[in-house]
């Protein structure tokens, strides 16, 4: 399995220490990383995510997204009209990808990150696990 390369690390540790909430934790059902956050840390949150993941696609645009990507969006129940699908990295090696879902309260949001195509216990997902303090 090839390695993150060191920019996409670099952009992931910027996301990380640029990110306007709390820490990070696990989602075990779509096997990604989470953070949920108080809609006022919106337009912080959105900035931080674009350094890592700078490529977005919506409901109306995700037919143009990798496949791989339309393929985790399908897993993880579609996107409704308010989420949003972020995409960084390398679509022929590693690619990370970002749902951004805002919860029904309209209070909340929430982003979950992964790497496409990639068991969680497969490098480089420990390495990228714990850019985000994220152990289990």
């Amino acid at each position: 399995m090839p390695s993150m390369d060191t920019a996409l690390v670099e952009a992931l540790k910027r996301m990380r220490a640029n990110w306007p909430a709390r820490g990070w934790s696990w989602d075990s059902r779509l096997n990604c990383i989470t953070s949920s956050f108080a809609g006022e840390f919106e337009p912080k949150a959105r900035a931080a995510a674009a350094e890592a993941l700078p490529h977005r696609f919506t409901a109306s645009t995700l037919a143009t997204a990798p496949a791989r990507i339309r393929d985790v969006v399908e897993r993880s129940g579609g996107l409704r009209s308010s989420q949003i699908a972020l995409v960084g990295g390398n679509p022929s090696s590693i690619l990370v990808y970002g749902l951004w879902w805002p919860w029904n309260d309209q209070a909340t949001i929430s982003l979950r990150v992964g790497i496409c195509d990639l068991d969680m216990m497969q490098e480089p997902y420990p390495s990228f696990r714990a850019i985000f303090g994220v152990t289990d």
